[in-house]
């Protein structure tokens, strides 16, 4: 297959000073997940997860009051799970109920992705845990992509604060 030159992947990395069982149990476990998905004021009202290949999960996310107070959902399907090693999923924009949405009817410019495929891996450094995660489907040069990587950045700052009293 030959590469689409106008897609880029991201590719973030981060080390977290906690053991990769509490990495892997903020990504899979609805309630933390809650604490911490969406960039810094979002928050995250509603969270699903059917945590099993072949699974789906819902994601809502609530933007600020100051930034209108919008709800937004993501859904997907779990594809591999390697328990305290990888997940792959796909994530698409949805409705609350998790039914496939357009992301130009859901407001977002025409350059948003509808499916973004994504593998997060973990390792396991001493106490320590790296965790990559790797999106692909993203065009290049989009402004959309600039947001996503910052979103992504601030929500796993979140999860630091979230997953550290548990530590």
């Amino acid at each position: 297959m030959v590469p689409n030159p106008n897609m880029q992947e991201v590719v973030i990395t981060r080390i977290f000073d906690f053991p990769v069982e509490l990495v892997w149990k903020a990504w899979t476990n609805p309630s933390l997940v809650m604490k911490w998905w969406g960039p810094t004021h979002y928050t995250s009202p509603l969270c699903e997860i059917d945590f099993r290949e072949g699974g789906k999960f819902l994601f809502c996310m609530r933007a600020p009051d100051s930034h209108g107070g919008q709800e937004s959902y993501t859904a997907g399907i779990y594809k591999k799970i390697k328990p305290m090693e990888r997940i792959e999923f796909n994530q698409y924009m949805s409705d609350q109920d998790g039914n496939y949405l357009d992301p130009e009817q859901a407001g977002l410019p025409s350059d948003f992705p509808v499916n973004i495929e994504f593998v997060i891996e973990f390792f396991e450094r001493g106490t320590q845990t790296e965790l990559r995660i790797t999106e692909y489907g993203w065009m290049q040069h989009s402004e959309m992509l600039k947001y996503a990587i910052i979103g992504m950045n601030q929500s796993l700052d979140k999860l630091t604060e979230a997953i550290e009293p548990m530590y």
